[in-house]
């Protein structure tokens, strides 16, 4: 029960419309951000966020931690922001499959296009690898359990059996994160077109495959 009551805290994390942090916190979080979008990850330091924060060292470590945690907490930031538009782009549809396509194609548009996460992608795909991870990349876990909270809802006001979206949605933020590290595959996802279609035919079925048991603790 740890690993889902971790999943369920990122999750409000990521989708509290309210900011967690502080005043001060932000604005270590958006030196961070335009650090690491002019300088990438490699190059920058937490004393180079500090300096652009106009704000101590020893404050960038009490009030966010150290370069991994600024880079995670950048990160979670982000996809906090862009699941609003996500959900916008889907409110409106009216199927489960209809709403895991076009969710699938916003989600991987977005991050492709986003300045900081496409561009870090891009530039340092192994530097990012850690923090796009299901094991290190909390803003990964939030949007693996983003996908299954909303799948699960949209299942229920369809009337159909809500049974246990996770391993789809895990399956998702895995083939999502596998294209954007490694754009290379005989699949053709250069447009928005191509990706649904991609999503149509790979991901859909994947809805009416049952979810095998979960492991303890899971």
């Amino acid at each position: 029960m740890a690993a889902r009551s971790t999943d369920e805290a990122l999750l409000a994390r990521a989708l509290d419309g309210t900011p967690p942090c502080d005043v001060l916190s932000e604005q270590i979080l958006d030196a961070a951000r335009e650090q690491f979008m002019t300088f990438g990850l490699r190059r920058s330091t937490v004393d180079d966020v500090a300096k652009r924060a106009g704000v101590s060292r020893v404050t960038v470590y009490r009030r966010i931690g150290n370069k991994d945690s600024l880079v995670s907490a950048c990160l979670l930031r982000e996809y906090r922001r862009f699941l609003v538009e996500v959900d916008d782009a889907v409110a409106a549809l009216p199927t489960t499959e209809d709403r895991l396509v076009e969710g699938f194609t916003a989600v991987l548009r977005h991050i492709r296009e986003h300045p900081l996460i496409g561009g870090l992608l891009r530039l340092e795909p192994e530097t990012m690898l850690p923090f796009l991870t299901l094991e290190s990349g909390p803003a990964l876990l939030a949007i693996r359990g983003y996908l299954a909270d909303r799948l699960r809802d949209a299942r229920r006001a369809e009337g159909r059996v809500a049974s246990d979206p996770t391993p789809v949605a895990e399956l998702m933020v895995r083939i999502t994160v596998s294209f954007l590290l490694n754009p290379v595959s005989c699949f053709e996802l250069d447009d928005d077109t191509q990706v649904r279609e991609f999503a149509r035919r790979y991901l859909v079925p994947l809805l009416a495959t049952r979810s095998p048991d979960r492991p303890p603790g899971r």
